[in-house]
């Protein structure tokens, strides 16, 4: 399938990590040059160096989310190096679990700045071009918690959530621009961010990873954890060409794991 994506431009945040890796190779094999965004420059520049070596187009860049400051020289960066950002890809990294309760006001705050300000401003950096091009795709991933809050992880269930009424209130204002805005989540996809969990909560219940990791597998339907390049799979939809009917919307991508309507 043509995707109708030759040629854009795409910036992922956190593309040094699991899903944002898969997501940058999968849009630069379908021609799209990407500008790969990480606080971890090594980990970004691995994945860009893979999609030089494959014949794409790629540029890494150092980037903490939680700096607002260095939004319009990143962007401008990428505009002279790659071009106009098209694609827009909202991946940020996972707070620490926590209860939701008892958390000081700075951790809040903290957390807030680089996964719900930086997503908003970010967007808002890179809109104007996109209305004036009348072609624009962001996509916003969150967290299954969104839909059923996951236990320990407090931060995370509330501020992703914020993230949905924002996109959701976005692509009612930008439709008419050839602009889509959509959430896509993840359920349990294998990342170093999922195994890192699955640690968390056996060292809180003192058992062997491996018992939390079955009973987790248990839980979904297809039998087994998701492999980030069938997210990746699906992100690279959403940001075609061919997914032009779709925006306001929550994909998830989650085996089924997710029990409610």
């Amino acid at each position: 399938m043509d995707l109708g994506l030759f040629g854009k431009t795409a910036l992922v945040l956190g593309a040094g990590g699991g899903l944002g890796g898969a997501i940058a190779r999968t849009l630069a094999r379908e021609g799209v040059r990407v500008a790969l965004a990480d606080i971890d420059l090594a980990a970004a520049s691995v994945v860009a160096e893979q999609i030089t070596k494959a014949g794409g187009e790629a540029l890494a860049l150092a980037w903490d989310l939680g700096d607002l400051s260095v939004i319009d020289a990143n962007i401008a960066r990428i505009e002279s190096g790659l071009g106009p950002v098209d694609v827009l890809v909202n991946n940020t990294g996972g707070p620490p679990p926590t209860p939701v309760s008892g958390q000081s006001s700075d951790l809040w705050s903290r957390h807030f700045q680089s996964m719900v300000m930086s997503v908003i401003a970010i967007t808002d950096r890179v809109l104007p071009g996109m209305r004036e091009r009348k072609f624009g795709r962001i996509v916003t991933s969150t967290s299954s918690g969104v839909v059923a809050p996951i236990a320990n992880l407090g931060l995370s269930n509330a501020l992703r959530m914020t993230l949905l009424g924002w996109s959701k209130t976005l692509a009612r204002e930008v439709g008419r621009d050839g602009i889509t805005c959509n959430v896509i989540l993840p359920g349990r996809v294998a990342t170093g961010r999922i195994k890192f969990l699955d640690e968390q909560k056996a060292k809180r219940e003192n058992r062997p990873v491996e018992d939390v990791t079955n009973e987790s597998t248990a839980s979904i339907p297809v039998g087994r954890y998701g492999d980030p390049q069938e997210y990746a799979d699906v992100v690279a939809f959403l940001a075609s060409r061919n997914a032009s009917y779709v925006t306001g919307s929550v994909i998830r991508v989650d085996g089924g794991l997710l029990a409610n309507v």
